[in-house]
């Protein structure tokens, strides 16, 4: 048996050269073209995640990889070909074939060996055609697609170089039908077709693309399409027509930019407001591509201005704004006035300008103005005399400022960003070559990554390597992963990255320099005013003011909006920030303005925490140093607090691993500590982890006790329920193979001895009901009951209420089915003690398991009611966790109650415990579904989600669940006929129940 597998068109497998039937999950038909596109190399599963569930990787769970990768493995192993090997490791999953076996291989052989025409001959359409499943702005597609688009146009330039262009029409022309807006394959097309003899064809064409762009674009054909069309014309000798030259027609427009990339939306923008008589004012931070923009776009114009088409730098050779009389001296010259009668004012220069300019349909480019003032005289007219009569000629005026000029009459703001990672990397791959970056697609999203989406870096860092044809892009990369390097590193030639940010910052007062100098040391991904304030150490006020300044500079972008703007940097100048404050401000100035801003951060973050409801630990403090907010300020900051955290919370975690980078420990540890709460009621576990390990390192590596044992503890409890959820039970400080639940009893008299180091008494009291839960899961149930009682006596003694309502609910889990009395008694008093302290998201817990118990004693209506309540009130509180049980337990209850709803509410659960990657949830709806699909009579269902079940309880190792999961999946066994394999895991089953 042998297997086949095409990538270059729909998704193909054959086996002996017989068409197979692709499976019928899209997301394992995804999974399988990306495994085949990276040919034998390992995909990590973050990165399939980003390639099969394009858009939606924030709401899909790692453990959706594993589960896919799973069927995807049963479905290949069915045909019998060992070649064909699906293999995994910690780092992620690589599909191994036989030699040939793919079509790309074959393709890629054929084109490097002088065979172009066989290789094209292998393609079916585009990539992978019709696959939804897979996100084609990935280097892993996006290099293919552009390989073979590479190959084709190599195809069409070798035939028309050697007359014989026909073998090449096909595939370019269905390219071309492929990607109807890339005007270089449009453009290959209509030479190819004229070279062959179809010049009609060509222009029938070219008619089509033009009505094509203006009706789904708004925008004519480009300058390269435009020239192919212009040459057409010139063959067609019945309708060439001449037009007499105009004596002093100024064409002053510098040359076009023959690799621009992008901007679709901006150039239609731009034409838009010239065609209805505005003054487009193109604006952007230095090195953004405001002046490309302008010039291509006064190019795409040209045709709809034969009167002129004037250009003027307006900045200075020093940098400053230039003399509006000395450009109009230009201008006048152009126009053809003598320059012995140009007046010597600049008010009489500006009239003589505009009445030479009057009914000319002529293009004026004003470039890098520096204000409203400058452009005054230069303005030929004023848009509301232009409206008078539109069909009049008249001048247009296209304008590029870093500040936006609102108040310019008549004007147009396009404002311009950075490029995204697609566009960006076309640009890299114009100015190199198609075959250089293909060769290196990883290495290439590198650096468009590291040039931060900026088109002047994107074209540097091109430049660089177009001038060093022996060095890797990896090299390339390697050198701007250095912050401290990567400024020196982008710069070629007259081109600089510095250069564009100086203009802006030296124009600054020293007060506004020296805030950009100290926000530039923050690593936050944003800021709130306030943050800002307290870095620079001025008033909330004076920050706003200053941030604006930073606005119109274009050294600072706005994000969000009022009344919650924040404010960030592009990477590059936050580089130039940075590079400014070590030269300009002290170290002691420095270090000062961080501590004010993480202390800032911390003393917000503390008082929202109190206010979020989440996991009833002790709230532990260090020494570090607070940052108080003004009164006013704060309250209405914290008015929300949970809306404070999902705005502040990317800044928090930046700043936690960037104060343990430098060594500020206690604030290191309390700036990961205090987001615990908000973390786990929103779900953001792989956030919780990264961050606490990242100041738990620094905690340890300086001997700092107390932070060591309150991050100890925070790790604990999110990678004791929320482990993978593939089965693996991977879970941090753990080696592998080893059970959850079991490691539980080390970890956590492990910690119980950081706490009692650390002299912390309220923390010893949370290892002790940690220690209690490890005990219940290995059935130990009366060590378990001591355990929670010592820590319900410390939680007391010690005014730590959280930490009783923790141990009255271990002590009612410990109890279980075995006294429903007492179970009841401390689940309504951990209920009462969570009410007491205002923790909602615990009061839910108990009113869940209080639910539950009820619903085990018989009081289905009772237990009911209080399942629903608590289900509301986790999604009122947006907890994904407390949701997820609440679901189960009410899925428990409909099964038993034979209620239609049961399956619904369990796949709802499952839904969320594998997004949320939560092993316990998992493992218990898969239980349910089983059980229900074994009620139904769906026996192969049934084995299919308890086998799962019982993959997940055995890496959680909670011994109670497993037995139970074995002993259902032992009657699916029987029920589908395999009678051994039901006698394996139902004595299985006995031998965990023996135990005790």
């Amino acid at each position: 048996m042998k297997m086949t597998f095409g990538l270059l068109g729909p998704l193909a497998v054959e086996v002996d050269s017989v068409p197979q039937v692709l499976p019928r999950a899209t997301v394992l038909r995804g999974l399988l073209g990306a495994l085949l596109l990276a040919e034998g190399e390992r995909l990590p599963v973050g990165r399939l995640l980003d390639l099969v569930w394009a858009g939606q990787a924030d709401r899909v769970g790692r453990g959706a990889v594993h589960t896919g990768m799973s069927r995807l493995r049963t479905w290949l192993g069915g045909f019998g070909d060992e070649s064909v090997v699906l293999a995994s490791d910690a780092q992620g999953y690589r599909l191994v074939t036989g030699p040939d076996a793919v079509d790309l291989g074959r393709f890629r052989r054929l084109a490097a060996g002088g065979d172009p025409v066989g290789a094209i001959g292998l393609r079916r359409g585009p990539v992978l055609a019709g696959l939804e499943r897979v996100n084609r702005e990935d280097p892993l597609v996006a290099s293919v697609v552009d390989e073979v688009r590479a190959t084709v146009l190599a195809l069409a330039r070798a035939g028309l170089a050697a007359g014989a262009p026909r073998p090449a029409v096909p595939a370019l022309t269905a390219l071309a039908e492929e990607h109807p807006f890339d005007e270089p394959v449009q453009a290959a097309l209509l030479e190819l077709l004229a070279a062959d003899g179809w010049a009609a064809e060509a222009l029938r064409r070219f008619q089509a693309l033009r009505r094509r762009l203006s009706e789904e674009l708004g925008i004519e054909p480009g300058e390269q399409v435009q020239n192919v069309f212009l040459a057409l014309l010139a063959q067609d000798r019945e309708g060439t027509r001449t037009s007499p030259g105009c004596a002093r027609v100024p064409s002053q427009l510098p040359r076009d930019i023959p690799d621009f990339t992008g901007r679709d939306e901006q150039v239609r923008l731009v034409l838009d407001a010239l065609a209805a008589g505005r003054v487009p004012v193109i604006a952007g931070m230095g090195g953004i591509g405001k002046t490309a923009l302008a010039v291509h776009t006064a190019h795409r114009a040209a045709a709809d201005y034969p009167d002129g088409r004037l250009y003027a730098d307006l900045r200075g050779a020093d940098e400053s704004p230039a003399d509006p009389a000395g450009v109009l001296a230009a201008f006048l010259r152009a126009l053809g006035a003598d320059p012995r009668e140009i007046p010597a004012s600049l008010e009489e220069r500006s009239a003589l300008y505009r009445t030479l300019l009057a009914g000319r349909r002529a293009l004026v480019l004003l470039d890098n103005a520096a204000g409203e003032q400058q452009l005054g005289p230069l303005l030929p007219g004023t848009p509301a005399e232009w409206a008078c009569d539109r069909s009049q000629a008249r001048p247009a005026v296209l304008v590029t400022s870093r500040a936006a000029l609102t108040a310019l009459p008549g004007s147009r703001l396009v404002d311009l960003h950075e490029l995204d990672a697609a566009h960006a990397r076309t640009l890299l791959r114009r100015i190199l070559g198609e075959h250089r970056v293909a060769a290196e697609p990883v290495a290439a999203a590198r650096i468009v990554e590291l040039c931060g989406g900026m088109p002047l870096a994107v074209r540097i860092a091109g430049a660089r390597l177009a001038a060093r044809p022996r060095w890797t892009l990896a090299r390339l990369a390697h050198l701007l992963h250095d912050e401290r390097r990567r400024l020196d590193e982008l710069a070629a030639g007259n081109l600089a990255v510095r250069a564009g940010f100086a203009v802006g910052y030296t124009r600054l007062a020293e007060p506004t320099r020296r805030t950009f100098r100290l926000l530039g040391l923050l690593d936050a991904p944003d800021f709130a005013p306030w943050a800002a304030a307290a870095a620079a150490d001025i008033p909330p006020e004076q920050a706003e003011r200053q941030l604006e300044e930073l606005i119109d500079a274009q050294l600072l972008q706005e994000t969000g909006t009022e009344p919650h703007l924040r404010y960030r940097f592009h990477d590059l100048v936050r580089l130039y920030a940075r590079e400014h404050a070590e030269a300009a401000d002290e170290p002691a100035a420095r270090a000062a303005a961080l501590e004010r801003a993480f202390g800032a951060w911390l003393w917000l973050a503390e008082q929202a925490a109190d206010q979020v409801p989440g996991p009833c630990f002790a709230p532990i403090h260090g020494a570090a140093p607070r940052h108080p907010m003004p009164s006013g300020v704060a309250a209405a900051l914290l008015d929300d607090p949970t809306a404070w955290f999902d705005a502040e919370q990317p800044a928090l975690n930046a700043s936690a691993r960037q104060a343990a980078a430098l060594r500020m420990v206690p604030m290191a540890w309390e700036l990961a500590a205090c987001q615990e709460k908000y973390c786990d009621v929103r779900g953001l576990y792989d956030e919780w982890r990264t961050t606490h390990l990242a100041a738990l390192q620094t905690c340890r590596a300086v001997g700092d006790d107390l932070g060591t044992a309150v991050l100890t503890r925070g790790l604990i409890e999110v990678t004791t329920w929320t482990t993978a959820a593939d089965g693996s039970g991977a879970t941090v400080d753990l080696p592998d193979g080893t059970q959850t639940m079991v490691a539980l009893d080390d970890r956590a008299r492990h910690l119980r001895g950081l706490f009692e180091q650390a002299g912390e008494p309220r923390g010893t009291a949370d290892a002790l009901v940690l220690t209690a839960w490890s005990l219940v899961a290995q059935g130990r149930e009366q060590e378990a009951l001591d355990a929670a009682r010592q820590a319900l006596d410390l939680a007391t003694a010690h005014d730590h209420p959280g930490g009783e309502a923790r141990a009255h609910q271990i002590i009612a889990i410990a109890y279980g089915e075995t006294d429903p009395d007492r179970t009841i008694e401390h689940l309504t008093e951990a209920l009462r003690v969570a009410r007491l302290i205002g923790n909602t998201r615990f009061e839910a817990t108990a009113i869940q398991f209080l639910g539950a118990a009820h619903g085990r004693a018989g009081q289905v209506e009772r237990g009911g009611e209080l399942l629903l309540r608590s289900l509301a009130m986790a999604r009122s509180l947006k907890d994904r966790y407390v949701e997820a049980f609440s679901l189960l337990y009410l899925a428990m209850l409909y099964a038993a109650t034979g209620d239609d709803r049961a399956r619904e509410t369990a796949e709802a659960a499952l839904a969320i415990a594998r997004r949320f990657d939560l092993g316990h949830h998992l493992a218990q709806a898969l239980g349910i579904l089983g059980e229900l699909d074994l009620a139904a009579g769906d026996h192969a269902s049934a084995v299919g989600h308890l086998e799962e079940s019982v993959l997940v309880w055995r890496a959680r190792g909670w011994r109670s669940f497993l037995a139970e999961a074995l002993r259902a999946l032992g009657r699916a066994y029987e029920a589908a006929g395999l009678a051994e394999s039901a006698a394996r895991v139902l004595e299985e089953a006995r031998e965990l129940s023996d135990i005790r």
